[in-house]
């Protein structure tokens, strides 16, 4: 890192980094040929109870045969902040080498070590492993529930023979899935040391499958014609409502205005017979800067950052880099694009905080720099403890936390500062159609459903209904084990979000005007972001009811770790509704004449 002189060589490695990290799994598994008996790369992952998906272990925490030399593969670092942790496995499955019953190892269990055992097979533990990159899974043992009055009675079984099924195309492997034999087992019932054999089993067959298309089964399976149904049953939806949401604001806004407009436009004489109401009677005061302008800029730069980093990612996913299983290429992407652009956030915050006519714009960077990676970065750190205390694999190595220390320090940093000293060159100023008066209008009492907290539910619900379905699949694929693959639907439900939000934004303004109420700013990005608050609120609905998550850890990860995403969607959808209503009233400002 001594070498790196500025900014422009830091980002130029830091992009290197990005594409290779990216680019890891693909190409390190198409180079995979194979002869007859070569050995095949298999590695042992991760092991941990079923439902709870943040809640994983090293494989060899479990006391399983372990060869003499445990040798752990080297990781990006996407895969090691998605808890993967690879080793090489005991079992030797070399290329069209057939195995009957070969046995791993001969051990006798301690008492703790089947008490251990048993634990985990009373949780539902699974584990993982890689295959020529190739995921597959498998359960610890199994549950004997059959006739058993209660939980006292139920019998514990150790599954102790694996039978690997394995397709291969001339040179290459295609496919892979493994059987637990039902037979095979080991009774953990009983708090006392019992004999095991762990066996194992390899079967070959060919098949016409290319080599490029062997991905194709994991990405099926959210293909599949009832979910498309269900999918595209989403999308119809969303869409009826926003052509519905749209149609119905966008005729009474047109018809309100028309008549507004008229009567605003009438010439000097018929307005002085007449006093002014509704929103032209606040002109002077509509373009009041906000209070707390420098924590509204940080939220605006913040805002435009998550959006843009979005968007690099739904192009990322529509072009292909993030087919199932390609390990950790959405965590690297979410790292690197993040810090690249964090000058924007910069840019954003510091420009438009100078044409709020602020003075202290470094103190506006430094806010700026902590708005979204302050609460995230404290979040991670009562995490990471609380995952280092289960010993699981979701905490971070320290080399890992050095990487991202250096990448917001070399990077994230220096760019953000470029960004901030660019925005308060740029010397614009903000765009006002009317003059602001020296004093601020007094506001007129209005009735407790105008308040912020009705407009904020009734803004942040008509949004959070039109991705309401969508969501189930996404929390199902982040916190459950389904495979979620259609980035195209997802694509256009976060476009009809977007619609949705602005419409609903600025309809809320122009009531919130035309009641004279003129403090349109904070509400308009408060309503805005209020889907966030939605999205949280079936965070709790979707633990309770949807999955089995249990347990300290893991739910202090789901509702952890939801609260920034959430947040993330606060800020971010808090910025497009107020660009919307900043156009808006600009537009009706700017068409009428105001003294």
């Amino acid at each position: 890192m001594k070498n790196i002189g500025g900014n422009c060589p830091a980002v130029l490695i830091l992009g290197v980094l990005f594409l290779s990290c990216l680019s890891h799994v693909r190409s390190d598994a198409s180079d995979h040929r194979y002869k007859e008996g070569d050995p095949v790369p298999l590695y042992a992952n991760k092991v941990g109870p079923f439902h709870n998906p943040s809640e994983t272990y090293r494989y060899f925490d479990l006391p399983f045969c372990s060869p003499d030399l445990v040798k752990e593969k080297k990781e990006a670092l996407g895969e090691v902040l998605n808890g993967d942790r690879l080793v090489s496995a005991p079992y030797k499955l070399n290329f069209r080498e057939e195995k009957d019953s070969s046995v791993v190892c001969k051990k006798k269990l301690s008492k703790d070590e089947v008490v251990f055992f048993r634990k985990a097979v009373e949780k539902d533990y699974y584990f993982q492993m890689y295959y020529d990159d190739l995921p597959i899974w498998g359960f610890v043992g199994k549950v004997d529930k059959e006739g058993k009055a209660g939980p006292s009675e139920y019998k514990y079984y150790l599954y102790k023979h694996i039978q690997f099924d394995v397709l291969y195309n001339k040179d290459r492997v295609i496919e892979i899935s493994i059987r637990m034999d039902p037979h095979s087992l080991v009774d953990l019932t009983e708090d006392k040391e019992v004999d095991a054999e762990f066996m194992y089993t390899v079967k070959w067959k060919e098949t016409d499958t290319p080599f490029e298309k062997r991905m194709d089964k994991y990405s099926m399976s959210s293909s599949l014609p009832h979910h498309l149904e269900i999918h595209w049953f989403s999308i119809i939806n969303s869409c009826v409502t926003v052509l519905l949401l749209t149609g119905f604001l966008a005729t009474i806004l047109m018809r309100v205005l028309k008549n507004d407009f008229i009567k605003y436009g009438q010439d000097e004489e018929a307005a002085d017979d007449q006093e002014e109401t509704g929103w032209k009677y606040i002109h002077g005061d509509v373009f009041r800067f906000p209070k707390y302008k420098s924590l509204f800029s940080a939220a605006l730069g913040s805002g435009t950052q998550l959006f843009t980093l979005t968007v690099f990612i739904f192009i990322l996913a529509l072009v292909g880099v993030f087919y199932p299983y390609n390990r950790g290429a959405l965590f690297t992407a979410l790292v690197v694009i993040y810090a690249l652009t964090s000058g924007i956030a910069g840019y954003v915050a510091t420009s438009f905080y100078c044409q709020l006519e602020g003075t202290n714009w470094v103190r506006n960077l430094l806010l700026t720099g902590c708005l979204f990676c302050g609460p995230l970065f404290l979040t991670f750190c009562f995490l990471n403890t609380v995952a280092i205390a289960y010993s699981a694999t979701a905490a971070l190595p320290f080399g890992t936390i050095v990487v991202i220390v250096l990448i917001w320090t070399l990077v994230t940093s220096p760019l953000l500062v470029l960004g901030g000293i660019a925005g308060k060159n740029s010397k614009a100023e903000f765009q006002a159609p009317c003059r602001t008066t020296k004093y601020p209008r007094e506001i007129p009492p209005l009735p407790w459903y105008r308040s912020a907290i009705p407009q904020m539910a009734m803004a942040g619900f008509l949004p959070f209904s039109a991705i309401y379905i969508e969501l189930y699949y996404i929390f199902a694929s982040v916190w459950g084990h389904r495979i979620y693959t259609i980035y195209s639907i997802l694509f256009i439900v976060f476009i009809i979000l977007l619609i949705v939000t602005a419409f609903i934004t600025v309809a809320l303004t122009y009531f919130q005007l035309a009641a004279e109420d003129h403090e349109w700013w904070w509400r308009s990005f408060l309503c805005g972001g209020s889907t966030g608050i939605f999205i949280y609120a079936y965070c709790l609905y979707y633990y309770n009811a949807r999955s089995d998550m249990s347990g300290f850890m893991q739910t202090s990860f789901f509702f952890g770790y939801m609260a920034c995403i959430c947040y993330g969607f606060f800020l971010m959808l808090g910025t497009v509704g107020f660009r919307a209503s900043l156009l808006f009233v600009r537009h009706i400002y700017r068409s009428i004449k105001c003294e």
